[in-house]
């Protein structure tokens, strides 16, 4: 009998676990007991009758779940998107795993169940198809970039040793023009040159093809090797039996050769393509100077910990994040929002890693260090976001998994129909070997990835953080955007502008009843009654038998006496009836209005304005300009929104809505059958932000609502949504231009090579440069720019 324990989520009763315990113990031979306590399950089994995937099966249909652990794998050995696609099948063909495998970053996302896939189960499957995998470890960066750049070097002087020996091959070819069987260099020194570059130089491309074909898999390194092998042997034969025919020495030597070049332009390109995060990381000091004992002393950043207080000279980055609390300053917060504009600091304020200090010096408290940085989290969403596969290279992985068998056929093909054409064995191989050699799947598994890769990181420099490359893809298909109206369009800083008593009462006595009733709110409105009251040092009444209507209003007991404060509904809901003209006048002017009541009387108002962000207008009118319909949700008044939405240029509107139903205005228009994206700030956003297509959280908003959203905005302005929409379209309209390019190299390619009208060199030549071209392409977004 074997024990296995699994972690088991979603139960919120006792009933849960003992029908969980029932339905598991229905397995032949098993003996379950589960805890809910503990959340988990302990099983006995014959492992002979059941495996844990049985039990996982079952969890599933009662309605729970096994929690999946994530991790990451460095993956070596790729050569082609075949390889990819390869290692993903094999990976999610485990039971518990979830695999997503990205040829651009070499990398390995996986989500899985430790008790149904241990780790060294993962890097033993990708290891058994023919590759290499290790964990990467927080840590493991800098190792990582060190094994790349001695790899780097080592295949740089390995090109540039078969560069030299295959250039003499080379050039007898202008020769060949005039005389095709012209061989100015002995056959035996044109043998001696090209068999180094075959068996030492492509050696890599043997390698390759034996470990995915050991796997039960083929790749491109299987289509170089048979290419250029078949020209190799037949030219090696032609020359040790001494036969009347030309040799094609050079052929095999210079597809080599020029493979081996394009792999080192892409490699360089690659890099490239994430140069954004290396710049992120650059940006945080290496040491700090923390307080140890009242002493100051320069400590390696790694050994800072929470609550230790550290001090940020004028000129010098700040090494993690903190509070401050000495000291005022300007910050630079550029690598966080794409302002360039420098930020006041003062006792209080919050600080963050790899920001930069101005002129002053800063004295701050340690609250966020390691991976718990604001930096650390950015680095880490890109890098999510970077190893996530777009929806659209769904067909290009489709097309990756069988190109290199459709190859191999339509080469065998070629050679076949050459023979029964009446074509000579010597033409009808050539041309086969051209096939082989000119198809090229690289292209194809790095269309998506490296344009994704270039776009995320471009947010991220300008405070655009997108959560998956899903989320980017679907950016640029919104149709219409719902804005949450405080705090997005507004400063989301409401502050008093009227307050107007009714004869019984003073403004000074209204404002007190009014904060008395709003103690302990953080809605932004009572926020600005209670900053009002405390600026004017009132002491506030004790209140007694509180109660919340959601979205209305509140109602408490003073000194033994019941009193309202809420909007004009709540307050007619309680059976009075608020003065309309004096409503109107100031819901006409963009003002909220609360009111102050007694059961039996109106005590006051209280206009509360929050005036309109000084961009939000140019960004509304930037959205339309783009064919986007914007709708403004907000839950003032019918004349309140109006005015706001008249000012901000917007047409569309939805008043009165109360938190609980943001969700259902954003369903309605879903339900209309357009794509439609939500911009939110507060926690009351978070249900509209998850029901929309795609959401916006901006970065001075909640947590609750950057969690929810596809894509977090660091900077507090409407056109960073514009902009990260702009760069959506800017980053498909790359992707759709290099998968075109892919297709119709290989569509055009791979027929043209197989009528003859292609050279294995000029084959060759052709199918290193396509990945280069594909990847130079995606390079070519880092000209895009946010509109300022």
């Amino acid at each position: 009998m074997k024990h296995i324990e699994l972690p088991i989520a979603g139960m919120t009763c006792a009933a849960c676990s003992t029908r969980l315990e029932r339905n598991l113990n229905k397995f032949p031979g098993v003996k379950a007991v589960v805890n809910l306590a503990a959340e988990k399950a302990r099983i006995e089994y014959d492992e002979q009758l059941n495996t844990p995937a049985d039990f996982a099966a079952a969890i599933a249909k009662s309605g729970f779940s096994v929690p999946l652990k994530s991790t990451e794998l460095q993956i070596t050995g790729m050569t082609c998107a075949a390889c990819a696609t390869r290692i993903e099948k094999v990976l999610n063909q485990l039971d518990g795993v979830e695999a997503s495998v990205n040829f651009a970053t070499e990398k390995a996302h996986i989500r899985y169940q430790p008790a149904l896939a241990a780790l060294t189960s993962l890097t033993d499957a990708v290891r058994k198809a023919g590759y290499d995998a290790y964990e990467i470890a927080g840590t493991g960066r800098a190792a990582e970039k060190a094994r790349k750049e001695a790899q780097f070097k080592a295949e740089r002087r390995m090109f540039w040793i078969a560069a030299v020996l295959t250039l003499p091959l080379l050039a007898q070819m202008p020769f060949m023009l005039w005389d095709a069987h012209a061989d100015l260099l002995p056959r035996w020194l044109q043998f001696a040159l090209a068999t180094p570059v075959q068996f030492w130089a492509g050696k890599r491309f043997y390698a390759g093809a034996w470990h995915a074909l050991r796997g039960g898999g083929a790749n491109m390194d299987v289509l170089v090797a048979l290419g250029t092998s078949m020209a190799w042997l037949f030219s090696a034969i032609v020359t040790l039996l001494d036969l009347p025919q030309h040799v094609y020495f050079e052929a095999g030597a210079a597809v080599i050769t020029l493979v081996l070049l394009g792999k080192l332009l892409e490699a360089r390109a690659k890099a490239r393509t994430s140069s954004a995060i290396e710049e992120l990381i650059k940006l945080q000091p290496r040491t700090a100077w923390v307080e140890r004992d009242g002493v100051m002393v320069e400590e390696e950043i790694e050994h800072v910990q929470a609550g230790d207080v550290f001090l940020v000279r004028a000129g010098e980055n700040i090494p993690v994040d903190g509070e401050v609390i000495d000291g005022r300053s300007s910050v630079v917060e550029a690598m966080l929002t794409g302002e360039s504009m420098p930020v006041s600091k003062a006792p209080g304020t919050k600080v963050y890693a790899a920001t930069q200090n101005q002129e002053g010096m800063l004295r701050c408290r340690a609250t966020g260090v390691g991976s718990h940085t604001l930096l650390a989290g950015i680095i880490h969403m890109v890098e999510q976001a970077q190893g996530s596969k777009a929806p659209i290279q769904r067909l290009a992985d489709t097309i990756s998994g069988v190109f290199v068998p459709a190859v191999i056929t339509v080469s065998l093909v070629t050679f076949a129909l050459w023979l029964w054409l009446g074509g000579s064995f010597t033409i009808a191989l050539v041309n086969a070997v051209a096939v082989l050699v000119i198809a090229c799947p690289c292209a194809l598994g790095l269309a998506t990835p490296t344009a994704i890769m270039v776009g995320t990181g471009i947010g991220a420099k300008i405070g655009i953080l997108v959560k998956n490359a899903a989320a980017l893809e679907r950016a640029e298909k919104i149709r219409t955007l719902m804005v949450d109206k405080t705090g997005t369009l507004t400063e989301g800083k409401p502050t008093i502008s009227d307050i107007l008593p009714m004869e019984t009462l003073t403004e000074e006595g209204l404002l007190r009843l009014a904060a008395a009733l709003e103690q302990g709110s953080q809605h932004p409105l009572a926020q600005a009654i209670l900053a009002r009251a405390k600026s004017g040092g009132l002491e506030l009444p004790a209140i007694s038998q509180f109660q919340s209507t959601s979205g209305k209003g509140v109602s408490a007991e003073i000194d033994g006496t019941v009193h309202y404060l809420g909007s004009p509904l709540y307050i007619t809901e309680n059976g009075l009836i608020p003065d309309g003209a004096m409503l109107a006048k100031m819901q006409t002017q963009g003002k909220t209005v609360v009111i102050v009541a007694q059961a039996s009387a109106i005590l006051g108002y209280i206009a509360i304005s929050d005036p309109l962000r000084a961009s939000s207008a140019h960004a509304v009118a930037r959205l339309q300009k783009m064919g986007l319909e914007v709708i403004m949700l907000t839950g003032d008044n019918h004349a309140t929104a109006q005015a706001i939405a008249r000012e901000a240029g917007i047409e569309r509107f939805r008043a009165e809505v109360l938190p609980q139903h943001k969700a259902e205005e954003v369903q309605k228009i879903k339900a209309q059958g357009t794509v439609v994206g939500m911009v939110g700030d507060g926690i009351n956003d978070a249900p509209a932000l998850a029901a929309a297509d795609i959401s916006f959280a901006i970065g001075a908003g909640s947590d609750v609502a950057i969690e929810a959203a596809d894509i977090t905005l660091m900077r507090n302005d409407l056109n960073s949504v514009a902009d990260a929409i702009s760069l959506s379209r800017a980053t498909l309209g790359k992707i759709r231009q290099n998968l075109f390019f892919a297709f119709i190299y290989n569509v055009l390619g791979i027929p043209l090579a197989a009528f003859g009208m292609l050279s294995p060199v000029i084959a060759g030549a052709a199918m290193a440069m396509s990945s280069v071209s594909v990847v130079s392409n995606s390079l070519l977004l880092k000209k895009w720019k946010p509109s300022r």
